[in-house]
């Protein structure tokens, strides 16, 4: 079989296993509804502080909001990695006549489906609460493929760390150490003009500011193409270079059984 229909395979059975678990899309989703309501019901009024730029701070909050997830859903992966290491079904895998970018592959693509489907309940939840959306279809689109791009890029660490050391410890430490650092160090809830100095420098090199500022321009009504691209590019770069540390990653697993 080539790469192509050994990916197939690989990932039909993942999305298999994710699909006869729908409870576990729904109950990952109770966080981010939380934020949602509460810091949009908390905070509405700051969009009259003076240079804020926002009409609504629902519009505003809600690419924040569906890219946290998209990162805090994506941490986790290191946890399956281990899960399949102790049931033996990777090493099973890694004796197969199967590709190791098959392996890494599938679990992409499964991240990405799981991020997709949970990032548009959460557009919708938005849209019901009154959030507007000018940017129309093209912009709930383009929020998707940068959380994609940015989930992979968590994926592709989380996986890559947890073939490494093999402990669930340091993914949930890994996973708590950057999942808020790097919410806050960007304009997921705070208007760049309104942050200190040193946090919008902390921000302009935050790939997760850089996934909210690409859903808040292009669900806006003047989209701002050029800067769309320029974050996506640098986010297509970073998931190609942490899919090919996970591949790595798995071809050091494998020497080291």
């Amino acid at each position: 079989m080539n790469l192509l229909t050994q990916t197939w395979w690989m990932t039909h059975r993942r999305l298999k296993a994710l699909f006869r678990q729908p409870g576990v899309l729904v109950i990952t989703l109770v966080q981010p509804a939380v934020w949602l309501f509460l810091f949009g019901a908390l905070f509405k009024r700051i969009v009259e502080l003076p240079g804020f730029g926002a009409g609504s701070y629902l519009d505003y909050l809600i690419p924040g909001v569906v890219v946290m997830n998209a990162v805090s859903a994506n941490m986790w992966s290191g946890m399956g990695a281990i899960d399949e290491i102790e049931r033996g079904t990777l090493n099973r895998f890694l004796v197969a006549p199967i590709r190791r970018s098959a392996i890494v592959n599938a679990g992409v693509i499964e991240a990405a489906v799981s991020t997709i489907v949970q990032s548009l309940i959460i557009v919708v939840l938005g849209r019901l609460a009154g959030a507007q959306f000018p940017g129309g279809l093209a912009g709930v689109a383009a929020l998707l493929a940068a959380c994609v791009l940015l989930g992979t890029v968590f994926n592709g660490l989380s996986t890559a760390m947890g073939l490494a050391v093999r402990q669930r410890e340091t993914i949930i430490g890994l996973s708590i150490f950057l999942l808020l650092p790097l919410t806050f160090l960007s304009t997921a809830f705070m208007a760049a003009a309104l942050m200190p100095g040193w946090i919008r420098h902390a921000a302009a090199a935050n790939p997760v500011n850089w996934a909210v500022e690409i859903g808040r321009t292009a669900l806006s009504a003047s989209p701002d193409w050029a800067a769309t691209a320029r974050f996506g590019g640098g986010l297509l770069l970073l998931a190609l270079a942490l899919v090919a540390l996970s591949i790595r990653s798995f071809r050091g697993y494998q020497k080291s059984i």
